[in-house]
């Protein structure tokens, strides 16, 4: 029975039948005990607490909320009853969770604080959106005294006792719920024990609440509270009791760090406000509410009307308050202002007084100070001033000028001819044909000679380096004192405007310097008169007008003359004047400028012309001798005789059953001199080779066509890379079948060096194709050789007796990236210095027009792992053959996406493939965008100049872990190399000996 206040667990099973009483969940268990603590009071039988497990959360929230609405939105538009916003609350200036009860007009809504359960009247202004993570449900939970009601008619008087009485109980102590059920809305029906009170069973004692009677009707007890709107308005602002001081007050709900210093007031000032501080504003007395039984709806409003327009009026002084502080302000800055602006006029006055009284004395000595400076700047060069150092260059241009020498024409038509001459030479094919036109260019070599003669002694006579370091020294200094010039036509009328534009300033600036030294001299004149007067020792008298009278109008005069002539000296020139004088730097540059390219191109035509003379005297009506060619050319022939028979002879050695082992080793040693012989006269047969490539391009393009069987013309197509002298068979040479399983591969050494043997076969047309891309590549190499970041070719030479083509390249075991990468891989530093001689080796290409196209891991050469080079090609495919292969390096293919859609490779396909070879780095993604991402409008060379290849020159830092591991992995391949060397000729021996 509700009366006794006691409910079983059975009549709650049998779901109870009151109006908006549920059914207890699985959540909320019949009899379940929470201490909680209470918060705020509605009456005499509802109250709000807070569960003492949520302390901490309390905590949280008020700091959260402390960091995040004083910088959030405030509300706008129609306001969610469901949703949590951030209320200010009035008392403490505080922000509390809360929720909207009523929108009262469009400035000012009624709100529930929901961790407290108290409400307020707030302004829109101080209603805030707060983020989700603080949407969740409230803290405080609202609790109704099981089996109570408030009586029918109790009058407002006994209603308000009531709410007292209650809060006398509950607030701030720490309180036993015995939960019994739940209304719908959240109310959670309870037993409420303080200790061993029984807080229902006191209200109920004090005739403040009456029991509940169990009734199936719909006029349960919840029927019997008070109109809802009426207990919202009254629970505004409403009071909570007044207790005395405790010493042991729980400090459970204070948010503690969010109150900036309220937390020191002590607890009889809280109490006296009539709420703790860490609740929502409740500071009305209690009297206020003691209104009688015949207190209405319509008084309250008429209450809170009153209450809104003391807000108003407060907020309107506030404002004139702060007006008035601000005209204060404004008042004594504008006082300390004129304090000021008096003392500096008293200053004034005081140094005006002082002033006059030394006011001669000062300006004398002023102007003794001016004409000091005058003096000074009388001694310095003011040429600059007056353009008077371009009047005195082109002076120094007019008198010594160079023309051109009248030899200098005759030569340059005879020196035209004869490359005529020479040119018709270079294209002949025909040995009778190209007799005559030999005979022809001989003619005119000869007037050539003595047209070069007479060209030589007239510039013999000519000053041209005195001239030429005049002209140097002249541009220098006028560039020194007027910077660049600006481009312009050669004209006489800038010059016309100069010399008239000097000789006005220069008129005006004599005038003012006449004028000048007048006005000094009437001064110094004074001062003598003034002596005299002064001079007791004279007998002349003379009165004081004759002497002082006209002091100020002198001193005056002067001052003005003084300055005059000081501003023209020091002043900066206008912008005609600028003009007129940058004009004419500019004219007279461009004068030395044209002299010098006219000594330049004599200086060039002299040292030609002596070239020639050297070379004429010698071989004149004569062609070079080859004999030296031919003689190298038959000692090869004999060493390479000799080379073969000691090799038939080691074999036949090798093969017989009794051979001597320290005879194999005697001819072995034999074979290795002669190799070595050979290769020294292969050399020097290149450097013959190249003497009369020489030749060929200066003086005698008839070579080639004269001496055919020497092979000039092969050696010159193929850049000095191709050897007619050099054979397979010469070399001892092993297998390389783990590098290349497509071509013939070979290992051998040549004068100490490792070299590979790359064969191709060719055929009538594509041997000149093979010779051609191998000399476009090998002309590129020359262009830098070792910085060429290109792998050298060495030699190239064709097999006599078979269809193939050898191409000799340097040999660099397991340094290839592949390999590299798959044992010991390269540091992000490395990477760097590698990846940029390979992006300098695809610029050589690129700017010699040739497409690598097969640019892939096991073609990019590491040398000692800081040195990038690119390997060469197959140059019996073309750029589309060579391109069209697939390569991978991981998952990422190599082809770029254009080759795949069947348009042609370019230099930006070489750099995809470039991009995908630096993957390996992660410090170059912004290159690695550009180069797969905007290929188009990239290049090798600015790839190169890449800001992540711009490191430092000078030593890097040390990595000892990783320093060991290659040192470790490099003894390991040595061991490796030497142990394979000693199989290879164990096998031999084995070999020999089964034989």
């Amino acid at each position: 029975m509700w009366g006794r206040g006691h409910f079983s667990r059975t009549s709650v099973a049998e779901s109870v039948s009151f109006s908006g009483i549920v059914q207890m969940d699985e959540d909320t268990h019949y009899n379940k005990v929470e201490d909680v603590v209470g918060s705020h009071v509605e009456d005499a039988v509802t109250f709000w607490a807070q569960s003492m497990s949520r302390n901490k959360d309390i905590m949280k929230i008020g700091c959260s909320l402390s960091e995040v609405c004083p910088h959030a939105n405030s509300v706008f538009g129609n306001l969610d009853p469901k949703k949590i916003y951030g209320g200010l609350f009035s008392e403490d200036k505080c922000w509390y969770r809360c929720k909207v009860l009523k929108i009262i007009n469009d400035e000012k809504c009624l709100v529930r604080y929901i961790d407290y359960g108290n409400t307020e009247i707030l302004n829109r202004s101080d209603i805030v959106e707060i983020p989700l993570d603080l949407q969740f449900s409230s803290v405080a939970k609202k609790y109704r005294l099981w089996g109570l009601q408030i009586p029918s008619g109790q009058e407002v008087t006994q209603f308000d006792q009531g709410r007292t009485f209650l809060g006398s109980l509950i607030f701030e102590k720490e309180i036993k719920m015995r939960i019994k059920a739940a209304y719908q809305d959240g109310t959670v029906i309870a037993q409420a024990e303080y200790g061993s009170v029984d807080i229902g069973e006191e209200v109920a004692k004090k005739g403040f609440a009456e029991k509940c009677k169990l009734t199936s009707s719909t006029n349960t007890c919840e029927e019997k509270k008070s109109d809802p709107g009426h207990l919202v308005l009254r629970n505004l602002k409403s009071p909570i009791p007044s207790w005395g001081h405790r010493s042991n007050q729980s400090a459970f709900t204070r948010p503690k760090g969010r109150l900036s210093g309220r937390m020191t007031l002590d607890l009889k000032n809280e109490n006296d406000a009539g709420n703790h501080v860490t609740f929502p504003k409740e500071n009305l007395a209690v009297g206020d509410f003691n209104l009688g039984s015949n207190v209405s709806l319509a008084k309250i409003k008429q209450d809170q009307k009153l209450i809104e327009e003391n807000e108003r009026l407060k907020t309107e002084k506030e404002v004139l308050l702060e007006s008035y502080k601000v005209l204060e302000s404004k008042v004594e800055q504008t006082t300390q202002e004129l304090q000021q602006e008096k003392a500096t006029t008293m200053d004034l006055t005081k140094h005006l007084e002082s002033t006059l009284k030394t006011r001669v004395g000062t300006r004398m000595e002023n102007l003794a100070a001016k004409v000091e400076i005058l003096k000074e700047i009388r001694r310095v060069n003011i040429n600059v001033h007056f353009g008077n150092d371009l009047s005195d260059a082109m002076q120094v241009l007019d008198e010594e000028c160079f023309t051109t020498p009248a030899s200098l024409t005759e030569l340059e038509r005879i020196w035209a001819e004869y490359n005529l001459a020479q040119e018709n030479i270079r294209t002949c094919e025909n040995v009778n044909e190209g007799n005559i036109l030999i005979a022809k260019r001989n003619e005119v070599q000869q007037k050539l000679n003595m047209a070069v003669e007479v060209f030589i002694l007239e510039v013999d006579e000519l000053p041209v380096n005195k001239r030429l370091k005049t002209l140097q020294d002249l541009s220098t200094s006028l560039e020194a004192v007027y910077g660049q010039a600006k481009e312009g036509t050669n004209s006489e009328e800038i010059l016309k405007k100069f010399y008239d534009w000097k000789c006005d300033r220069r008129e005006e600036f004599t005038n003012v310097r006449s004028e000048t030294e007048v006005s000094l001299q009437r001064l110094v004149a004074w001062f003598q008169n003034t002596v005299k007067a002064f001079d007791l020792s004279v007998e002349e008298s003379r009165t004081s007008e004759d002497t002082i009278s006209s002091l100020d109008e002198i001193l005056e005069k002067t001052e003005s003359s003084v300055c005059k002539e000081l501003e023209i000296s020091l002043i900066e020139q206008g912008d005609a004047d600028k003009e007129i004088i940058l004009n004419t730097y500019s004219q007279v540059l461009q004068k030395i400028r044209s002299e010098e390219r006219l000594i330049t191109t004599i200086q060039s035509k002299y040292e030609d012309s002596i070239e020639f003379k050297k070379q004429i005297i010698e071989c004149l009506n004569k062609n070079p001798n080859v004999d030296h060619l031919l003689s190298i050319k038959k000692t090869l022939k004999n060493l390479k005789a000799r080379l073969r028979w000691k090799l038939v002879e080691k074999n036949n050695l090798e093969e017989s059953d009794d051979h001597d082992g320290s005879e194999i080793e005697k001819i072995k040693q034999e074979i290795a001199h002669l190799r070595n012989s050979v290769f020294q006269e292969i050399y020097r047969e290149q450097e013959e080779y190249e003497k009369l490539n020489s030749l060929v391009q200066k003086w005698f393009p008839e070579l080639p066509l004269l001496y055919p069987e020497i092979g000039l013309l092969k050696y010159m197509n193929s850049g000095g890379l191709l050897t007619m002298s050099l054979e397979r068979d010469l070399l001892d040479a092993e297998p390389m079948k783990e590098l290349s399983s497509k071509r013939p591969l070979v290992c051998s050494e040549v004068n100490g060096q490792i070299i590979l043997l790359k064969g191709y076969s060719v055929d009538v047309d594509t041997e000149a194709r093979v010779i051609q891309r191998a000399a476009a590549y090998h002309r590129a190499w020359r262009e830098a050789k070792e910085e060429s970041g290109l792998l050298p070719l060495i030699f190239l030479f064709l097999c006599k007796s078979d269809p193939m083509a050898y191409l000799m390249v340097p040999y660099y075991p397991r340094a290839n990236l592949s390999a590299v990468q798959a044992s010991v891989p390269l540091t992000s530093e490395e990477a760097l210095k590698v990846m940029k001689g390979v992006a300098q080796g695809l610029h050589i290409l690129h700017k010699a027009d040739i497409i690598h196209g097969s640019l892939h891991q096991n073609n990019v050469f590491a040398l000692n792992r800081e040195q990038g080079i690119v390997g060469d090609f197959d140059f019996t495919k073309s750029v589309s053959q060579r391109a069209s292969v697939n390569m991978v390096i991981g998952d990422l293919s190599l082809i770029s996406p254009e080759l795949k859609m069947g348009k042609p490779a370019s230099p930006s396909s070489d750099l995809y493939a470039y991009g995908c070879l630096l993957l390996w780095d992660y410090n170059v993604k912004s290159l690695l965008y550009s180069l797969i991402y905007c290929r188009s409008s990239v290049t090798a060379e600015q790839v190169l100049n890449a800001e992540c290849f711009l490191v430092p020159k000078g030593k890097s830092t040390p990595n000892p872990e990783k320093d060991t591991e290659y040192t470790q992995y490099k003894e390991k391949e040595e061991l490796k190399m030497e142990n394979l060397d000693k199989y290879k000729e164990k096998t031999r021996n084995d070999e020999a000996n089964f034989d």
